[in-house]
């Protein structure tokens, strides 16, 4: 595979001068990690606090990494990143909120984008969080083979209502759903849901897709488990691939509680456990659909590798690259550039909030070792190419 993803002119294409400044100086500040601790605490206190900061927000890192704070805010965004023929996924990203109505809420954000991708051929996916649609402690206490209260149980009756609601709509509509992955100790209850709506939904293709989060050492086998079944009901497996966001939660606590640490020993092992199960699924693909989202390039090419390999069209639709907005636009637009199915995560809502989601994406950024050095040298390359 020809290296692709040094093209810096292409990835940077839609960018204007001062909208590749501004992300200039914002990688800048966040490959500090004292700075993005202090300014992390900061904000913290601001919003706590009601301090009128919302307008520094938007105009720094929430304008970088989200669309805007409604459905409509964000179409200027995905029409200007389909000219170059990358798509959005619309992501409603306000996290926190764990009451009925905020639930509800979240179902109808996912229903409205299912209507959008009906209309948009630039919106070709709907996604959720499992966390969005009910209490992170009733997922938790399914997982740990708990019993619910009568009242945790008319909760979990309307969290699983919910996801046959937007699983019909997307069914329905012909709209693919994305359904992400959360801790492993509130996440198999999800994914039992998950395969429920795999069963109904995906009978002669791929509507409903799970996640597998692979720094967890133990998800090719569970994919391996779930294609036997699929294999005996009649349905079809739609997945989602990422590394994972919530490894340093993950170790700690299980260390905690004295149970094996469920993420893979090292960034090695994790790297081949992606690679492995993006092998296995092209190696199934007449059964399977996957979802490559991912940030690392060798992983990227792997992919490339393996559509040539077998002969599969760069198109099909079984088959996509994904990213998340503001960040490696370098492998977003040249994928694109060659004629892959390539998406990027668009995030919206209130930036209050959304800023846990924030939050977070400068921490990876601080955190993933070279990821920021990385996005600064294509910056600053870019910025040289331009005479800036």
């Amino acid at each position: 595979m020809k290296k692709l993803f040094d093209n810096t002119e292409v990835a940077f294409a839609i960018k204007s001068n001062s909208e590749l400044d501004r992300a200039f100086y914002l990688f800048e500040m966040i490959k500090r990690d004292s700075l993005v601790k202090i300014g992390t605490a900061v904000t913290k206190f601001a919003l706590k606090t009601r301090l009128p900061v919302e307008g520094i927000i938007r105009a720094t890192v929430f304008d970088h990494f989200c669309g805007g704070v409604t459905e409509n805010d964000c179409m200027s965004v995905i029409d200007k990143m389909y000219t170059k023929n990358v798509h959005s996924v619309l992501d409603y990203s306000a996290e926190g909120k764990e009451v009925e109505e905020q639930f509800d809420l979240a179902m109808e954000k996912t229903l409205n984008t299912i209507k959008f991708g009906k209309e948009k051929l630039s919106l070709p996916f709907a996604v959720f969080k499992p966390t969005g649609f009910g209490k992170f402690k009733i997922y938790q206490k399914i997982t740990e083979g708990e019993a619910l209260d009568t009242h945790e149980k008319v909760e979990w009756k309307r969290i699983k209502e919910r996801y046959d609601i937007v699983s019909k709509a997307a069914f329905d509509a012909g709209v693919p759903l994305l359904i992400d992955a959360e801790e492993t100790w509130m996440q198999k209850a999800a994914d039992d849901l998950i395969e429920e709506m795999m069963v109904k939904y995906n009978k002669e293709k791929v509507i409903v897709f799970g996640t597998l989060q692979l720094y967890r050492w133990d998800r090719l086998d569970y994919l391996k488990e779930m294609y036997q079944r699929s294999k005996e009901q009649g349905f079809k497996i739609g997945m989602k691939l990422v590394r994972g966001a919530y490894m340093e939660k993950e170790r700690e606590r299980a260390e905690e509680y004295g149970y094996k640490d469920p993420i893979c020993i090292d960034k090695a092992a994790t790297d081949k456990m992606y690679n492995d199960v993006q092998k296995y699924m092209i190696e199934n693909i007449d059964d399977m659909a996957v979802f490559s989202g991912t940030h690392n390039e060798e992983s990227s090419y792997l992919l490339m590798d393996l559509i040539e390999q077998y002969n599969l069209s760069r198109e099909d639709k079984r088959i996509w690259f994904g990213q998340l907005y503001g960040m490696s636009d370098h492998i977003s637009y040249n994928s694109a550039k060659e004629g892959y199915n390539v998406a990027k995560y668009l995030p919206f809502g209130p930036v209050r909030d959304v800023m846990p989601y924030l939050i977070r994406r400068a921490e990876e950024n601080t955190s993933v070792a070279g990821q920021t050095s990385r996005e600064l040298n294509l910056l600053k390359t870019e910025r040289k190419r331009r005479k800036i």
